[in-house]
């Protein structure tokens, strides 16, 4: 199971280097959209493995609200930038 959670977070770090190197907003936001999906993809498999239901709706929350929120803000700064 510790190679699971290794290779997650290994895979976690293509985006975080991809937000590093990127100077467009739109690909910054989606870099980081990713790592919240990853992240709490994570967080989902570690409540799995101890049995813990609290974290894994926290994690689903993430899940369904984290990205919109992260979306939005992108379109916002994207339309403060065109004005």
């Amino acid at each position: 199971m510790d190679s699971i959670l290794i290779a997650m977070i290994l895979a976690l770090l293509i985006p975080i280097y991809e937000a590093w190197q990127d100077k467009d907003i739109w690909e910054k936001m989606l870099a980081l959209a990713s790592i919240a999906t990853k992240t709490s993809i994570i967080v989902l498999v570690i409540s799995v493995l101890r049995d813990d239901w609290s974290i894994g709706v926290v994690a689903v929350i993430i899940l369904t609200v984290g990205n919109a929120g992260l979306m939005l803000l992108a379109h916002l700064i994207k339309r403060l930038n065109e004005v």
